[in-house]
């Protein structure tokens, strides 16, 4: 038996790098999964859900560089889309194989059939269908480059038909190309941005994902400059640590710190971030972006300046230009404040909550202590991003992975799938709501079949908190929020896991620190209190107006109690705000 188109694309698979498929086989996808098996050289992961296999892909990807998942035809496809959606919008380079029905029977409303052009065009950056084994090898080395170099999706639509066809030689390219580049603004550019930061009285930088991989470069720009250093969420890991300058976060997660700070600078210099939140920009400062892609320039703020380059590059050349200032008062000011913003927080921590109703601010603290400094940490949408947010502390060798662009729930445990196949040897934390959880809950079986050391760490607060904060500030009664969970611990047992319940605020500690000492998959079910509020940097007068609205319907409907509890959990938000 000749070569056939499977064979070849597996080939072209492993020449690119990927090690692993993560999938549910199938019907159209069998030909792609027997070469995979006769091959042997990449590995194939039955998930249980393909939303969980490209979740898992994403990770990887984000992780390693490239990953690969597949779903055959019809709900296949449909599977991967949210996970894809999630991949794509965090940049991650991914290969989704779309298996499909054989040719002969495209446009007869076949059973399965689904249009792939159609159904992955928002969330891809290529996406094909090859319809002869010429155009497949060909559409998979556009995928792979597509994938890489615009840092995406890339989708490969996959007729069963032409997959178990004889493979045929082309006369282009096999094989995937990674040639490096240096990207920075011009001279002239360079040193009219110098001119503007030298000349401003007080300047904040802030930063994103792109900035992370200059984090010596920043610090370096920062002390120049005497101006503090804020950060996205995404960028935490790689800025916040060895960072004498740095001011927190800004954004509906974020510190009044980093908030402050960019309020009250003459110009703020956005360093390779997307920053989606408008109202958190300041309006009256000048502002200055740098991106690698520059049709990401001005979209979120009015600017002085936009220039395109690489973060580390941009600094190493813009640094020669720049003489280092004297004045510390905006800085020390802006450090002072954010010294006290950290101990307010910190009082969250010293109140541990009570039986079934444990701060998960507490949580996240202990989580933080007991992981290792280069713990891998996979976080659910929710309230879960904001004790991740606040609480883990980047050492230079962690890394976060989230949903933190297309915000979806469900996304920690398959993440952590992804990273503890892709990175073995450092710790993998899935930090998961209960909600998030429950979603797509069958894929534990997935990490107890792989025996991936895996702690799944839930915060079972019986709600779904984030929205039930968001009615709260609407002046909504919070309605249908509410969660009947089954018992973690129990299900996570039945599935082979070594699993803990944890009640009350004595057993974090000892329960959390056996939990990182046990080997193979573990799960850890933390009762966390209900009525935890997560108040954003800035509190605008219609949320508080909204909040007290809530309070007054609660009460008029004999939920008076509820009213109380809310209060007395977060009473130093409130007189914070007050």
């Amino acid at each position: 038996m000749g070569k056939s188109v499977a064979d070849q694309l597996v080939e072209m698979l492993v020449d690119a790098g990927i090690k692993r498929i993560y999938a549910v086989t199938g019907d159209s996808l069998n030909h792609i999964n027997d070469a995979v098996r006769r091959d042997g050289r990449i590995q194939w992961i039955h998930v249980r859900h393909e939303e969980v296999g490209a979740y898992a892909a994403g990770a990887e990807a984000q992780l390693n560089g490239l990953a690969c998942c597949a779903g055959s035809s019809g709900p296949g496809h449909v599977h991967l889309i949210n996970g894809l959606y999630d991949a794509h919008r965090s940049g991650a380079p991914v290969i989704a194989i779309a298996s499909t029905c054989a040719t002969n029977e495209f446009g007869s409303d076949y059973f399965q059939e689904t249009n792939t052009i159609k159904l992955f065009a928002d969330c891809s950056h290529y996406n094909q269908v090859a319809s002869t084994p010429a155009q497949a090898p060909r559409m998979l080395q556009a995928a792979l480059q597509h994938a890489v170099h615009k840092k995406g999706v890339a989708v490969l639509g996959l007729p069963g038909d032409v997959a178990s066809a004889d493979a045929e030689n082309i006369s282009t390219a096999l094989k995937l190309y990674r040639p490096a580049a240096v990207l920075r603004p011009t001279e002239k550019e360079l040193q009219q941005l110098a001119a503007l930061l030298q000349s401003a009285g007080k300047v904040t930088i802030y930063c994103g994902l792109g900035a992370t991989a200059a984090h010596d470069e920043v610090v370096t720009l920062a002390s120049l400059l005497k101006a503090p250093v804020g950060y996205s969420f995404r960028a935490k890991m790689g800025i916040e640590y060895d960072n004498p300058h740095e001011v927190g976060m800004t954004g509906l997660l974020g510190l009044a710190s980093a908030y402050k700070s960019m309020h009250e600078a003459d110009v703020v210099l956005l360093l390779g971030t997307d920053f989606p939140y408008t109202p958190f920009m300041p309006e009256n400062a000048k502002i200055v972006q740098i991106d690698n892609q520059p049709e990401k320039l001005g979209r979120r703020a009015s600017l002085e300046m936009g220039l395109c380059g690489d973060i580390r590059p941009t600094l190493q050349a813009l640094m020669l230009l720049i003489q280092d200032k004297k004045d510390r008062k905006f800085l020390d000011t802006m450090l002072e404040f954010h010294e006290e913003v950290k101990r307010k927080l910190d009082t969250y921590v010293e109140d541990r909550g009570k039986e079934e109703a444990i701060s998960p601010e507490y949580v996240a603290t202990v989580i933080s202590r007991l992981a290792a400094r280069d713990a891998i940490f996979t976080v659910d949408t929710g309230m879960t991003n904001v004790w991740t947010a606040r609480y883990i502390a980047a050492t230079g060798k962690r890394t976060l992975l989230g949903s933190f662009n297309h915000g979806s729930m469900a996304n920690a445990m398959p993440q952590a799938i992804g990273a503890a196949l892709c990175q073995p040897g450092r710790e993998v934390y899935a930090l998961c709501g209960d909600g998030g959880l429950t979603m797509l809950l069958g894929d534990l079986m997935t990490i107890r079949q792989y025996n991936l050391p895996v702690k799944v760490i839930v915060f079972n607060n019986r709600a779904l908190g984030m929205v039930k904060l968001e009615m709260e500030v609407a002046g909504l009664p919070d309605w249908q929020t509410d969660m009947v969970n089954p018992d973690f611990a129990g299900v996570a047992t039945a599935m082979g896991f070594t699993a803990f319940t944890i009640r009350t605020p004595d057993e974090v500690e000892p329960v959390l620190t056996q939990a990182g000492d046990a080997s193979g998959p573990v799960l850890v079910n933390i009762f966390t209190n209900p009525a935890s509020l997560a108040m954003p940097p800035k509190i605008e007068f219609e949320q508080m107006k909204g909040y007290a609205l809530w309070m007054g319907k609660l009460i008029l409907g004999g939920r008076l109690d509820d009213v109380l509890e809310a209060v007395k959990s977060n009473y130093k938000h409130i007189k914070d705000v007050l």
